[in-house]
């Protein structure tokens, strides 16, 4: 057991080494990038869209996409404006690492972009342990999930930048006790800056997308 337990480690340490010369290349183009995580169904395509629809133009974006098979999110993400859509099919693994990044930033010329959305394997387990590079890690809950995952997946809780509740429209016809969503999120990441929000019906969108764009203004 401790012999297993030193691989993983080190696996995880090579995997931050290149993690970090990802974010150098990133910051040396002036390049703003974001590691979007979910459960699958959260809602993290339809996010990216309405936020490239609502971007107009303001920003130049990127889209990285991973999942296990197909290229239908990287096809959502081109349709709805990006610049440049690069579809990662991680063959089975249930995450994305720094080592897939690297190749689809070698694929981009990041001097034409201002944002860099990567939308991960859709999972609350995985993702969590394996940095990226990227500035920010974004979580999107969506109330159907259950307000009891903070209390089931405190890892990927803890770890996150950023948490966006998406589907609140949905609120008036589940049992989501948002006050104890809320405290679960708190116990593990106080002060966490939280995006309530529809990508349905647009409602908290606005500031969800103005946040995006004073980062990527600042990098």
């Amino acid at each position: 057991m401790p012999r297993q337990i030193k691989i993983v480690e080190n696996i995880l340490s090579a995997n931050d080494r290149l993690a970090e010369e990802n974010r150098a290349r990133l910051d040396a183009a002036g390049v703003f990038a974001i590691n979007l995580m979910a459960s699958p169904g959260a809602g993290k395509t339809s996010l990216i869209e309405q936020t490239l629809a609502r971007l107009d133009g303001r920003l130049r974006v990127a889209v990285v996409e991973g999942d296990i098979a197909t290229s239908l999110d990287a096809d959502r993400a081109a349709a709805a404006g990006a610049q440049a859509a690069i579809q990662i099919n991680t063959g089975g693994e249930c995450h994305l690492d720094a080592v897939m990044l690297r190749s689809a930033l070698e694929q981009l010329d990041l001097s034409q972009f201002d944002l860099l959305i990567v939308e991960n394997v859709g999972n609350l387990v995985c993702p969590a342990s394996f940095k990226l590079g990227a500035h920010a890690s974004v979580l999107v809950a969506s109330t159907p999930e259950g307000d009891d995952k903070p209390y089931k997946y405190p890892g990927m809780y803890r770890g996150v930048d950023v948490l966006v509740i998406n589907k609140i429209d949905l609120l008036p016809y589940l049992n989501f006790r948002m006050d104890y969503f809320r405290r679960g999120v708190e116990a593990l990441n106080p002060g966490v800056l939280t995006f309530p929000l529809s990508c349905r019906t647009g409602e908290g969108l606005s500031a969800w997308v103005d946040w995006l764009i004073h980062q990527a203004r600042a990098t």
